[in-house]
């Protein structure tokens, strides 16, 4: 008779910022056994500690009283803060407190929330996979301090049977974000939906709140799944070269093998002319069986058409590539979950200046007449460094902090959007709410919040 597989009890570090809110209301729509960790109270529909995460003690304490078995840890100070002291303490030596708590708990598994930041530079990045390595100088000391988190959380992994997982979410917005949509509204109430930087052809990535939340929830369910294939480090004579490495077994080839299709959550379904689905064109005779073969091109509940993958050696989940990765890490396989980073996204990078027109037209549903209609102003990427300069030169004979930056510049001018193939194959891991329905959510909380001031 087969076991069942024990549930696990969750702790939420963060639990009541804004993604580990999301990540508790997930837990708990879901039946099972949550609670937070975090600094303030603001909900009371789960067990709540109360402590600094630097403290392993604390931390320790809360987790053998919760009985926790699961870490979710969230906790992070704001990326806008100005603040490397405090992203040092809380972002690092936090983890470090928390790891050596969950140890000392005899916690199994740790989902630490990474950032997709830990690898930019300030140069493009573009489809990019996890081999991509860090940057040997960051561009913030936010994301300098979440690739050391991360790389305590690694390297923890299977450290007194714990196993840890880090994810790397771009752009996270959604209901209750108070950074992203805080600068729009802010745009938004100034009168500047007007101004551009750049000229919006660089692809960003944007994360809705919930499909990150439930990213992490796959995460955790996985941990313990066993890889695919035992680590090369349990062969009897380890390779040393990928050319000693076995051929991948057959459970490695079901999970790279079947065709993934394109998120489409967005944009629609496009779909692509076959033999027997096609738009007929211009034509003297009807072909035999045309108008079953136009109408089953126009049926929106037609299924879409599987591709055969097809890989480089380039390829990140090519068979070269794996055996390479699995002679670098030995200790892991590359298609499991423990002992690795995965990038979460939407899958549906846009262009950068379309996400906040998208949020503005949204407002005005609430608001209408509150924008009046002016004429575009675009300022070119180098007009805005110096632009930039000069605000960050003027606030400081102010002693205040600068609103317009050159960090921000680079920002809404680099092209930044990573591939999730592996989270997609490995994780399961598929956005459920796209760009336009996730908006739309997030406006409509902010704008009630804003209309019950009025």
């Amino acid at each position: 008779m087969a076991q069942t597989k024990q549930r696990d009890v969750y702790m939420v570090i963060g639990g009541n910022g804004f993604l580990g809110r999301h990540i508790v209301q997930q837990l708990l729509e879901r039946g099972d056994i949550v609670s937070a960790f975090d600094i303030v109270e603001r909900y009371n529909d789960v067990q709540f500690y109360s402590g600094d995460i630097t403290d392993q003690e604390s931390v320790a304490s809360a987790l053998r009283k919760s009985g926790t078995t699961c870490i979710i840890h969230t906790a992070s100070p704001h990326a806008q803060l100005n603040n490397p002291e405090l992203f040092r303490k809380v972002n690092v030596e936090g983890t470090r407190a928390i790891i050596a708590a969950a140890v000392e708990a005899r916690v199994r598994k740790l989902v630490f929330t990474s950032s997709a930041g830990v690898v930019f530079n300030g140069q493009d990045i573009i489809d990019v996979d996890e081999r991509l390595p860090f940057p040997e100088v960051h561009m913030d000391a936010y994301n300098q301090t979440k690739a050391e988190a991360e790389v305590l959380v690694l390297e923890a992994n299977g450290k007194g049977g714990l196993l840890t997982v880090a994810l790397r979410p771009a752009g996270i917005f959604g209901p209750g974000d108070r950074q992203v949509m805080a600068g729009f509204y802010q745009a938004y109430e100034r009168g500047q939906t007007n101004v551009q930087v750049g000229e919006n052809n660089n692809l960003f990535d944007w994360t809705y709140v919930g499909n990150v939340a439930r990213a992490h929830l796959l995460a955790a369910d996985r941990l313990d799944t066993p890889p695919p294939a035992p680590p090369v480090s349990q062969l009897e004579k380890q390779p040393t070269s990928s050319d000693e490495v076995p051929p991948l077994t057959a459970a490695e080839v079901n999970l790279l093998n079947y065709p993934v299709l394109p998120v489409s959550l967005t944009t629609g379904s496009q779909r692509i002319p076959t033999c027997e689905a096609r738009p007929l064109g211009p034509f003297i005779t009807l072909p035999p069986n045309g108008e079953k073969i136009a109408a089953a091109f126009e049926d929106p509940n037609s299924p879409a058409t599987p591709r055969p993958v097809m890989r480089t050696r380039f390829d990140q989940l090519s068979e070269p590539a794996l055996k390479r990765a699995k002679v670098f890490n030995p200790e892991v396989n590359p298609l499991q979950v423990a002992g690795q980073a995965f990038f979460i996204t939407n899958g549906e990078p846009v262009y950068f200046w379309d996400m906040p027109r998208m949020v503005w037209n949204e407002l005005d549903k609430y608001f209408p007449g509150k924008r009046t209609p002016k004429s575009p102003f675009k300022m070119s990427r180098s007009l805005g460094m110096v632009a930039a300069w000069g605000s960050e030169w003027f606030s400081y004979l102010r002693g205040a902090e600068p609103i317009f930056t050159r960090f921000r510049v680079t920002f809404m001018t680099a092209t930044r959007w990573h591939n999730i193939e592996k989270a997609r194959r490995v994780l399961g891991y598929e956005p459920e709410v796209g760009l336009e329905e996730g908006v739309k959510r997030m406006v409509e909380v902010r704008a009630f919040f804003f209309l019950l001031l009025l």
